[in-house]
């Protein structure tokens, strides 16, 4: 399978800082590298590609530094940058995810792709429990509802390709968890203290 980490968007709720997003340090080490580095040792990642953009040209360095292969997108739609990444990807499923969750782990990653089922399943969303994420101290922005209980979105999900690029509608399943390591998207200041505290202790 492959894999596609989102590091061309703005980043407008982390506020003006003076450093891109993905580029923020959480344990002394990039957060675009900590997810990076998670993909690349999972055995079930073939290929992994990064979508950066004119927000994030200190990003693209460091990546191509590193040997990581990026393309640039426009940064402005996700949309737009999700299907200009899937047009130069090959694999039928493509396991799409942000650049700003420093907690994951190689565990997670694959636990998350052997619950796929290709064929059966179109597309899968890794979810967390609300209860958990409040628990750690964020306030979710968005919540969705299934079997009784509310859920929120971590960002990582597998996609058919080809079907994205038509735009057909993809049939959602959940994969469901109290995981830490999914909780944690470090969009604002607070979140990245968050973050930071949990390499601290």
């Amino acid at each position: 399978m492959e894999a596609l980490v989102n590091a061309g968007g703005k980043g407008s709720r982390m506020g003006r800082c003076g450093i891109e997003k993905p580029m923020q340090l959480v344990g002394g080490v990039p957060t675009v590298r900590r997810v990076v580095d998670a993909l690349l040792t999972s055995t079930h990642i073939d290929r992994l590609l990064v979508s950066v953009s004119d927000n994030t040209p200190c990003t693209e360095k460091y990546l191509n530094d590193m040997g990581v292969e990026t393309i640039r997108t426009s940064g402005d739609d996700f949309m737009g940058d999700l299907h200009e990444a899937f047009s130069v990807l090959n694999s039928d499923y493509v396991l799409t995810c942000p650049s700003d969750l420093p907690l994951l782990t190689t565990e997670v990653v694959d636990s998350f792709i052997e619950y796929f089922v290709p064929g059966v399943m179109q597309s899968a969303l890794a979810v967390v429990d609300e209860k958990t994420v409040r628990r750690i101290g964020i306030e979710p922005s968005y919540t969705r509802e299934d079997g009784g209980r509310n859920w929120v979105l971590s960002g990582i999900c597998i996609m058919n390709r080809e079907g994205t690029l038509r735009g057909d509608y993809l049939e959602e399943y959940l994969f469901q968890t109290n995981w830490v390591e999914l909780s944690v998207n470090m969009n604002t200041p607070r979140e990245l203290d968050l973050a930071r505290s949990y390499f601290r202790e």
